[in-house]
């Protein structure tokens, strides 16, 4: 098993890993009848692929022995109506240290590569950005 989630009331669940013990709650957002004070699922869903794309590059920087300390993503989600889904991704992408050409682009072609990406429906639009 890799996780719990109870209900916990009031568009509230709470997340357990199995593994380490680690919890997190998630809330319905405001716009669809939640308190909006936590992670939405649907938050969950684009932060996570923001999530994997850096763990992939933690990945190869450390293959071809680079620092990308302190790289990080801002990430905006945008829903659709009827049914309620999420439309599009937009993942700016902060990247840090010294780097070649060919480390940016292996760097981007592993991030665009991650497993969450490759498991979201390929109809929602995915804007990936990176900014050096």
């Amino acid at each position: 098993m890799t996780s719990k989630v109870i209900y916990k009331g009031d568009l509230r669940t709470e997340c357990e890993h199995i593994q380490s013990g680690n919890k997190f709650i998630t809330d319905a957002p405001l716009d669809n009848n939640g308190k909006g004070e936590a992670f939405s699922p649907t938050d969950t869903v684009a932060t996570a692929m923001a999530s994997c794309m850096l763990t992939i590059m933690g990945i190869k920087a450390n293959e071809h022995e680079l620092d990308i300390k302190g790289t990080y993503a801002e990430v905006t989600k945008h829903m659709a109506a009827n049914p309620r889904r999420i439309s599009k991704i937009d993942v700016i992408m902060f990247v840090k240290g010294e780097l070649t050409d060919r480390d940016k682009t292996v760097l981007e072609n592993s991030a665009k590569t991650c497993p969450v990406i490759q498991s979201i429906h390929p109809d929602i639009i995915k804007n990936i950005t990176f900014n050096y």
